[in-house]
């Protein structure tokens, strides 16, 4: 039996279907997964481990044999625990087959199958009763069904049903409670990635459509490691809220709800975003409390847990209204069964409209389906646009025909603006293309930019009236895109329309150089590091699937990640590794290159990051990647609208610092699929 996966295709910026085996999405499930985040994750299991012990001594003072249902087992660390503890029987179920398979080999390994059984399904089909997956109802509810947002993963779902058909009423449950807080907040960073804002050029300013000002926006949470948006990248508006708790040990219900908390405004400003966070307690006394606070909410936030696995969610509010000192406020969250959403209002306001709880927001301008939040900020960055509108200020002339390779670019809107004769865009969605008809009639220039739903190749010199186009333009930006080097599209993407450029074409940008730099993580390595062992337990059959799995791949490639939200060191100096020349077609033959990046200061290389940069002119480029110079220690500031690639090396490398050793690197770019292969090793020299 054959699968299909999706994968970016750089030569045609589709989405290709590939047929692959079966195994292929549970091998790349595994592979990609980040079980070593939660393993290493010392501060959950502890607090776990703590309730779980807890909760089995409370059933035991009772007189009561401790009957352990645990929901969502994972490796089945938390079930060891349990039995650990005194538990005399714990069902384990996991509905992803490897993963139960893993569960039972470590099980097994540790000594527990006498004790611990593994069912493989989902807990909604877990029966009870004579020759049921249950003999009996658990009187212990252990689950771990928890994403950033709480709920996101149908927690309450599986809780009801939990309550209803497989616990005992009055079951002891680990954790016991769970609460979420939220703070009200003014931020220019954050509020970036929710509207476009206006935006000056020349003089002239370009402001958005009415459609997007309105839209309430995306109604999915913005999850992100929140320790890293620095306090002083927004003003307060209110206290931390604790905005709702849900007691597990309790009948659950995944019904619709809604929570207010009443607080005065501690400053002035415009309310635009929700920060918003969760803590377990593990016991009812609330004794033991796992909590996804970010670190600056710490009195020593370098004592903060880092965890990937539980982030924090940012919320967009539907519009950013502006709000007093002291002025009395309600700020509501609402959930349903998967999900929640924010707003705020008022005391004073009376309009009978907005009475009762608010509804969900859905997106009504297309932008926000055709824009992702990093896209939002990226097109909001001014010292990115001004950098754009140099460069084309610098290439057009009064008679310049200009063409605009990019997803929803402002670059063709840009190129009007200042002057070329005439502007055509490409546009590969209609969406995409409705958004910029918008924003090109907000502005009084309809006309101005002729918007054309063609690939490049199904192009005709009919379609551009005859014309040859004397700037070709690209950010380059495209929704398929997942690794850096995706954006090559735009080079596939010249080089079909060869025939309709003039012979003095110039290319923006002319070229891209893909630069690779080894790092040491600060915590991100966890989510590829070997447990061995956890909390005492052996797990190591889940480290050998992980790497089974890394080797039916066939090859070691690359992951995408937004390195803004995970701090590293530079040990080595930045290469550009290879440079791909847009003003010429691309080459029919594999191109390589090979080098290495010499160990300058002392750490533990976890692996390098690769990225693109752009050359728009001669003197004016883009990076994707660091955008400031490697600092004396070695700290790096990464762009936060694009992710970088990491390639991590199979065993981390304690560099001493003299520059002997040296990551030695391989590329080789392959112009008949656009990938580019990589082989990467630690030469000791």
């Amino acid at each position: 039996m054959k699968t299909f996966c999706g994968r970016a295709n750089t030569t045609t910026g589709a989405l290709d279907w590939v047929e692959e085996s079966e195994e292929y999405d549970y091998h790349q499930e595994i592979a990609r997964s980040c079980y070593a985040d939660m393993l290493h994750d010392h501060d959950r299991n502890e607090k776990y481990c703590q309730g779980i012990q807890a909760a089995v001594a409370r059933v035991k003072a009772r007189g009561e044999d401790v009957i352990v249902l645990d929901i969502g087992t994972g490796t089945g660390l938390l079930s060891m625990m349990a039995v650990s503890a005194g538990a005399d029987v714990c069902y384990a179920v996991e509905v992803f087959k490897p993963m139960a398979d893993a569960a039972l080999s470590i099980v097994e390994k540790n000594g527990f199958s006498d004790k611990i059984k593994i069912i493989n399904k989902h807990s909604t089909d877990v029966t009870v009763g004579p020759g049921g997956d249950m003999q009996t109802k658990a009187n212990v509810l252990i689950t771990e069904l928890f994403d950033t947002e709480l709920i996101g993963e149908g927690a309450l779902p599986s809780y009801e049903h939990a309550h209803h058909n497989l616990v005992q009423e009055g079951c002891e449950a680990v954790p016991h409670r769970a609460t979420v807080y939220a703070q009200l907040v003014e931020s220019e960073l954050l509020w970036n990635w929710a509207r476009l804002q206006p935006v000056e050029v020349e003089g002239a300013r370009l402001v958005p459509p009415p459609e997007v000002s309105r839209c309430a926006g995306s109604h999915s949470v913005c999850d992100i490691q929140l320790s890293q948006v620095s306090p002083r990248s927004f003003s307060p508006l209110g206290p931390v809220c604790p905005m709702f708790s849900v007691a597990f040990s309790e009948p659950v219900s995944s019904a619709f709800r809604s929570h207010s908390y009443q607080f005065a405004a501690q400053s002035g400003g415009r309310a635009q975003v929700v920060l918003s966070w969760w803590d377990l307690e593990m016991d009812p006394s609330g004794s033991i409390v796992c909590s996804m606070a970010p670190s600056w909410m710490y009195p020593e936030p370098k004592t903060a847990p880092w965890r990937d696995h539980w982030m924090q969610s940012v919320y967009f509010l539907p519009v950013d209204g502006r709000v007093t000192e002291g002025e009395e406020l309600s700020l509501t969250v609402c959930r349903d069964d998967y999900s929640l959403w924010y707003s705020v209002r008022s005391h004073r306001q009376r309009d009978p409209q907005t009475v009762g709880p608010p509804s969900r927001p859905s997106c009504t301008c297309r932008a926000h389906l055709v824009w992702n939040r990093p896209r939002f900020g990226e097109l909001n960055d001014r010292w990115r646009t001004e950098s754009y509108v140099g460069a084309l200020r610098s290439v057009l002339r009064e008679d310049s025909v200009c063409l605009g390779i990019s997803d929803g670019s402002l670059l063709p809107v840009f190129a009007h603006m200042l002057g070329a004769q005439k502007v055509y865009s490409l546009e590969n969605s209609r969406m995409s293309k409705e958004v910029l008809e918008q924003l090109l009639e907000a502005n009084s220039m309809t006309g101005g930019v002729e918007l054309l739903k063609s690939r490049p190749e199904q192009l005709t010199s009919e379609d551009l009236e005859g014309r040859q186009i004397s700037v070709l333009m690209g950010e380059p930006y495209f929704t398929t895109s997942l690794l850096p080097w995706h954006s090559l599209y735009f080079w596939y993407c010249r080089t079909a329309l060869t025939g309709l450029l003039r012979p003095d074409v110039t290319v923006l940008p002319c070229s891209a150089t893909l630069h690779a730099l080894a790092v040491e993580f600060q915590d991100l390595w966890r989510i590829r590091a070997p447990c061995g062992t956890c909390e005492g337990f052996d797990v190591t059959p889940m480290d050998e699937m992980v790497q089974r799995s890394l080797e039916f791949q066939e090859s070691r490639e690359a992951e995408p990640h937004p390195l803004w939200e995970y701090p590293c060191r530079a040990l080595t100096q930045s290469a550009a590794a290879m440079t791909f020349d847009f003003t010429q077609c691309v080459p029919e033959n594999p191109v390589i290159s090979e080098g290495s990046l010499p160990l300058t200061r002392i750490g533990r290389c976890h692996g390098v990051v690769l990225w693109m940069e752009y050359q728009l002119t001669e003197d004016v480029s883009v990076s994707a990647g660091l955008v400031q110079p490697v600092g004396d220690q070695g700290e790096c500031e990464w762009s936060r609208h694009r992710k970088q690639g990491v390639y991590f090396l199979r065993s981390p490398w304690e560099s001493s610092g003299d520059g002997r050793a040296a990551v030695s690197y391989s590329f080789t770019f392959e112009p008949s699929s656009g990938d580019i292969k990589m082989d990467f090793s630690v030469d000791p020299q």
